[in-house]
């Protein structure tokens, strides 16, 4: 497949879908996140396939796109504590308690990934979902306050970065460690040759 879109503006998926391809587009989705579901499987696996469908639809509009096959890969990250979804903390408060939640507990982030490709003028799909467990250690309050001194937190999911300044609290992962990150590039490349793609 010649032509790839990455439907995200995010350096870090920009940075990993770079060690496949030298050359690809960034058309990031600028839809709602909207979902229907409750299983954080589920909720990212929706919110990846709107994204690769919306990106999709408007690559048919676009000349270089219209009468060429291409691929458009979607993909959304959350964070969750026992079942519950982490998202971005409202302030500096609630940092705090996101941070004391998953101080000294394991917790699960959760990465969906959506493939869209069109050959012969036929589009096909192909959308998955991977989560690896995060172990991290006991925070103290200083460490957590100073933590969110760095402002890392304020615009990640769960209030932390695990590829930033808060790589010193993780005691272990279980999983691939791109799911965290956000974009799991092994399970991704294994598909695109499972479907032909690469």
């Amino acid at each position: 497949m010649n032509k790839i879109i990455l439907a995200s503006g995010s350096p870090r998926r920009k940075e990993l879908l770079g060690a496949l391809y030298k050359d690809f587009a960034i058309i990031p989705a600028k839809g709602d996140e909207v979902t229907t579901r409750k299983i954080p499987s589920e909720i990212v696996s929706e919110l990846a396939y709107g994204k690769a469908a919306e990106v999709y639809d408007r690559a048919l509009e676009l000349d270089e796109y219209f009468n060429s096959d291409f691929l458009v890969i979607g993909s959304d990250t959350v964070v969750a504590y026992k079942d519950e979804i982490m998202g971005k903390p409202k302030d500096e408060e609630d940092a705090r308690r996101m941070l004391k939640d998953l101080s000294g507990d394991v917790h699960q982030v959760y990465t969906g990934v959506s493939l869209q490709w069109r050959i012969g003028g036929k589009k096909h799909q192909y959308t998955f979902s991977e989560v690896t467990d995060v172990h991290v250690y006991v925070l103290s309050d200083k460490e957590i306050d100073d933590y969110i001194a760095t402002g890392e937190p304020m615009d990640k999911a769960g209030a932390y970065a695990i590829q930033g300044k808060f790589a010193p609290y993780i005691r272990k992962i279980d999983g691939e460690y791109n799911t965290v990150v956000g974009f799991p590039i092994g399970r991704v490349y294994q598909e695109l040759k499972q479907n032909n793609l690469y």
